[in-house]
């Protein structure tokens, strides 16, 4: 490493904040409790309680009476002021970055999560003010990203992140290990798209047993079969279904399968090619754990006919997992980028910019 390239790490570290580290954590979990509070909304079908916005019945939203949280509107409202919350909480935390932090794509991820929390704000009005489902569904899915967003912040502010520039790994057998990360993630983040769009349709369950789907292992959607499911529908007093709603359910529960055999795979390979990564070894057993905890819920869902805080728990475990995937990635990329550092010939310029 050159001598220059030795200078800015050591400015690096010197200008390492904790406290900038703790904040930026606990934004992450002001996040996840709003993605929390936004599935209950969804769940409860009540995203509707509070008709107007940015006021609430025509109230100033932080001065809206608290005698009148009752019902739907109580889930709706605090829904807005923790979303307000994490735009401060996310205001605060650019301004930060920008006047601390010295790799400048690091202050970059702020700006982008400034941007990203004033578009999901725009999003969750123009859902109430347009009435527009597909708002909703992109509005679900922005906010997943954005939390994802804010773990990698909280990651790359961490003394974890400075530790992993000397971990040593094969090359050669890491290259797997990181590409199965990337498709586990890409895959979660799909699964946590349908499962928006399920909740979005705002009806009830296309399928109500599992593991079986309306009493076979893969659905008889044909117009007679459909047209037997809907009379027998009718009876309990639910809503008709289509073979799209049932099939994109079905399109959830086989991806929550492969995504299963992913994160497995994941985990064995970590143990197997990189054990001296403690790190990935730690974060591919709770992430395992996750997706067992996560299938269990998904089925507790449809057994529970989508009870709300069911669901809403489903949503904020699809999101930890998200979050884990997010983490195993960017350390995975920290410790490609450093090796690849490694290799560069001696003579070669080098830019600390991790």
């Amino acid at each position: 490493m050159s001598a220059g390239a030795g200078n800015n790490a050591t400015v690096t570290d010197r200008r390492y904040s904790s406290w900038l580290n703790v904040f930026a954590w606990i934004t992450c979990v002001a996040t996840l409790f709003l993605i929390c509070s936004g599935g209950m909304v969804t769940s409860k079908g009540v995203g509707l309680a509070v008709p107007d916005w940015p006021t609430t019945f025509g109230y100033n939203m932080f001065l809206f009476p608290v005698s009148k949280w009752i019902g739907g509107i109580f889930f709706e409202h605090t829904h807005r002021l923790i979303a307000s919350a994490v735009g401060f909480l996310t205001i605060i935390l650019t301004t930060w970055l920008w006047r601390s932090e010295p790799r400048k794509w690091v202050r970059n991820l702020g700006i982008i999560a400034l941007g990203a929390v004033l578009l999901q704000g725009v999003l969750g009005g123009l859902r109430v003010t347009m009435l527009k489902d597909e708002i909703g569904i992109f509005h679900a899915c922005l906010a997943q990203a954005f939390l994802g967003l804010v773990v990698v912040i909280a990651l790359v502010t961490s003394k974890l992140w400075r530790a992993l520039s000397d971990t040593a790994v094969d090359p050669k057998k890491f290259a797997p290990i990181k590409m199965i990360a990337i498709v586990a993630t890409v895959s979660i983040y799909t699964q946590l798209a349908l499962g928006a769009t399920m909740r979005h349709q705002h009806r009830d369950l296309a399928i109500l047993d599992f593991p079986t789907a309306n009493g076979g292992w893969i659905p008889n959607t044909s117009p007679i079969a459909l047209a037997k499911i809907n009379a027998w529908r009718d009876a309990l007093g639910l809503s008709d279904v289509d073979a799209f709603q049932i099939w994109l359910q079905m399109a959830h529960r086989f991806l929550a399968l492969i995504i299963a055999i992913i994160v497995v795979a994941f985990c064995l390979r970590v143990w197997r090619d990189a054990p001296g990564v403690a790190a990935l070894k730690r974060l591919s057993i709770f992430w395992v754990a996750l997706v067992a905890c996560q299938i269990a819920l998904g089925a507790w869902t449809i057994w529970s006919n989508k009870a709300a805080d069911i669901a809403t728990a489903h949503v904020a475990v699809g999101a930890i997992m998200l979050s884990f995937g997010v983490s195993i990635g960017a350390i995975c990329w920290r410790i490609s980028y450093r090796h690849l550092g490694r290799a560069r010939s001696p003579g070669a310029p080098q830019h600390v910019v991790a």
